[in-house]
């Protein structure tokens, strides 16, 4: 299972999330959010174990590949209706592609979706929402668990540790947090982060 926490813009949060065995890191490349952060201090932030991972929602290919090289990312989350050919140009082992399942009529054309992109990343992100992200609304277990998608995906928005139990019943792989785990918007709350931990892998 993996464990994202998005929305860093404090060097204290990321040095905790990274010892506490976080898996990747979230830094929001995008001027309109609240935990925009700049490339310089992305660069600046070393976790020894965590990925870092951008994120990305208008920005084209050149600019992503820039901030990424700027900023030492190592993995890329797209949050901008990127497409099949973007994907493959920045590395699909590099991309986490965002789809939001509200749009989508039924959960068939949501899988056929996935499993298109399934070759242009390593995982696909489900977000809450229409589009964009930052919602911090939850999808609906009940439609998730009947997902037949065999490529990795994530669960993001509105998760935190008033939900987590029941939305590890889905089947996803990994589950990315933000303003569940937050006193406010990029200020992560650590003991929010230490029991969403406990109830998704049973660690103390």
């Amino acid at each position: 299972m993996i464990i994202k926490v998005c929305g860093m813009t404090r060097a204290e949060d990321v040095e905790f999330c990274d010892a506490l065995g976080i898996d990747l890191l979230g830094f929001i490349f995008y001027p309109e959010s609240p935990r925009n952060v700049a490339q310089d201090w992305v660069a600046a932030q070393k976790p020894g174990r965590a990925l870092k991972t951008g994120v990305f929602v208008r920005q084209g290919v050149e600019e992503i590949r820039a901030i990424a090289t700027g900023a030492g990312l190592d993995l890329l989350q797209l949050h901008g209706g990127h497409t099949v050919e973007q994907c493959l140009a920045l590395g699909p082992e590099r991309v986490i592609k965002t789809m939001w399942p509200e749009r989508y009529p039924t959960v068939e054309r949501l899988a056929s979706d996935m499993l298109l992109f399934a070759p242009a990343c390593r995982a696909i992100l489900l977000d809450s929402g229409k589009s964009g992200g930052g919602h911090g609304r939850s999808l609906l277990p009940k439609d998730l668990q009947r997902l037949q998608c065999p490529h990795p995906w994530y669960l993001a928005g509105g998760l935190g540790p008033h939900n987590l139990t029941v939305m590890k019943t889905t089947g996803a792989a990994g589950f990315d947090l933000n303003s569940g785990v937050e006193s406010a918007p990029g200020i992560k709350d650590h003991e929010k982060i230490r029991h969403a931990l406990q109830l998704l892998r049973g660690k103390p």
